[in-house]
């Protein structure tokens, strides 16, 4: 009767220790509750799990049930050291059958001072052939107490206790290389870390500093390529909301009827291959900032259904009823007019309204030349790093980057300055390796009046234009790809220009 009480308190007992290990990523709670199982339960006291530090070499109780803080604190020992020590060093549990006549028992703690009648079980905590530590228990010796049962128990334990330790680390480690991210992203994207010196960008920068912190709808304004997805990611990780997601969608790349999928997600069902369930931007932003490029390439369909979540902070899943509420912050850009677009009834005023709450403008490259050679000396020292060179470039040739007009912004003159180390042989940039577009014509140039200096510079478009296409067999998206801007803008620009495909 006896015996089958133990099994069923042990079974118990095991039970209970598994889950109790499984409930939380506290580990040290954990271990804790289930060494309080052991005592409860079996009656097995002073419940101690003492782990290895392999940066310095010692063993430390952990954590240990019926000791104080300035005993466990006092837990240190040495591999081979007492009676923890050799079970570390062997690998082999130990069974002390009376601690008081155990010379190797070291009492570190002090929390023994009656040592008669007690017998101490101590089995290693392994993991595949990698001994973690030591769980190690009390016993009262008697006649009904088996040593055999209690150390199987006790191993089943140490080794519940030590997938505990492993999952724990595993979690850790994954959790501190997330922080390290955030911490690499909030360096990287942070405001005063963006390269600039021209006045223009010191007063955007100026300005996002005094919004990042509030919940402000912000919209961007600028060219294609001046970097506006790189203010929105810095605003993000400027405000308060920088331990959330950021989450961005270009709206001008998908079709209506995948742009409202992904602004808003699906249920099952709900169209033509929705096999599953899916959350949409606006559900993954949720406490974050969503970053919505190209707004003023959407559909009036699709403007209306923003336009009730950025009033209401509610919508719902294609093919759902149920109404998800959000907090997002949203940061819009586009390089349209919308404000002609409003006019000629293309784009909402009621949206208009609710982006339009801080307009932010980037001015493009041509605008803020002292920005050119900071971004130059950025982007080669990455792409060095990058590509293991160490590449400089010639003062000639600098001064023909700093006179070109770059319209494709600083997308483009990222473009380039990789390309020229990447094709780079002699060590140093000449002007002879620049693109002939650069090398052959200064762009910037003092000119008597404005409208000269327009038309040179869409000359001068133009003729890159023309180049790129002939370039890329006249496949408008590589084309469009080698300028930096997108489809839509070459596009534009061939019909601007009236460029005939087919004269060329």
């Amino acid at each position: 009767m006896e015996t089958l009480k133990r099994k069923n308190a042990e079974l118990v007992a095991l039970l209970d220790v598994s889950m109790i290990l499984n409930s939380s990523f506290d580990l040290e709670n954990n271990l804790l509750n289930a060494m309080k199982t052991l005592s409860d339960q079996l009656d097995m006291q002073r419940g101690t799990v003492t782990l290895f530090d392999r940066k310095t070499g010692e063993l430390r109780i952990a954590v240990a049930y019926g000791l104080t803080k300035e005993q466990i604190a006092r837990g240190k020992y040495r591999i081979g050291e007492g009676i923890v020590g050799r079970v570390v060093e062997t690998g082999s549990p130990m069974v002390i059958p009376d601690l008081g006549k155990e010379p190797l028992f070291l009492n570190r703690t002090g929390a023994r001072i009656e040592k008669d009648n007690i017998s101490f079980l101590c089995v290693p905590i392994v993991i595949k052939d990698e001994i973690l530590g030591v769980l190690s228990v009390d016993r009262i010796f008697g006649e009904m107490v088996s040593v055999e049962e209690d150390l199987r128990v006790l191993q089943i334990i140490a080794t519940l206790i030590g997938q505990a330790i492993k999952i724990h680390n595993a979690y850790e480690s994954e959790r501190q290389k997330k922080e390290e991210l955030k911490s690499e992203l909030r360096n990287r994207y942070s405001l005063p870390n963006v390269i600039s010196v021209s006045n223009k960008m010191q007063d955007v920068i100026k300005t996002c500093l005094k919004v990042a912190k509030s919940k402000a709808n912000v919209l961007l304004r600028g060219e294609s390529g001046t970097g506006k997805e790189l203010i929105a990611k810095a605003l993000h990780y400027e405000s308060d909301r920088s331990n959330m997601p950021f989450v961005a969608l270009n709206c001008a790349a998908l079709p209506e009827t995948l742009l409202e999928a992904e602004l808003f997600g699906y249920e099952k069902g709900a169209f033509t291959g929705a096999a599953g369930t899916k959350p949409g931007r606006f559900e993954l932003a949720n406490k974050g900032t969503i970053f919505l490029d190209e707004i003023g390439d959407i559909s009036p369909s699709i403007q209306a259904k923003l336009l009730r979540v950025l009033q209401e902070y509610t919508f719902e899943r294609l093919g759902g009823t149920k109404s998800i509420r959000v907090d997002v912050r949203v940061v819009a850009a586009t390089n349209r007019n919308l404000e002609d677009m409003v006019k000629q009834g293309k784009f909402r005023e009621d949206l208009y309204w609710r982006l339009n709450v801080v307009p932010i403008f980037i001015p493009p490259l041509r605008e803020r030349i002292e920005d050119i050679p900071p971004l130059i000396d950025f982007f080669i020292k990455r792409f060095n790093k990058e590509y293991a060179k160490e590449i400089i470039i010639s003062p000639d040739a600098l001064k023909h980057l700093i006179e070109y007009s770059w319209p494709g912004n600083v997308r483009e003159l990222e473009n380039t300055i990789e390309r020229l180390v990447v094709l780079n042989e002699s060590g140093i940039i000449k002007v002879n390796e620049l693109p002939s577009y650069i090398k052959d014509r200064i762009v910037i140039k003092n000119h008597n009046s404005e409208d000269s200096l327009i038309a040179e510079r869409e000359r001068l478009e133009k003729e890159r234009i023309i180049e790129a296409l002939k370039k890329c067999n006249f496949n408008r998206s590589k084309a469009a790809r080698a300028l930096g801007i997108t489809q839509r803008q070459i596009g534009y620009k061939i019909q601007k220009y009236g460029i005939m495909l087919n004269s060329l």
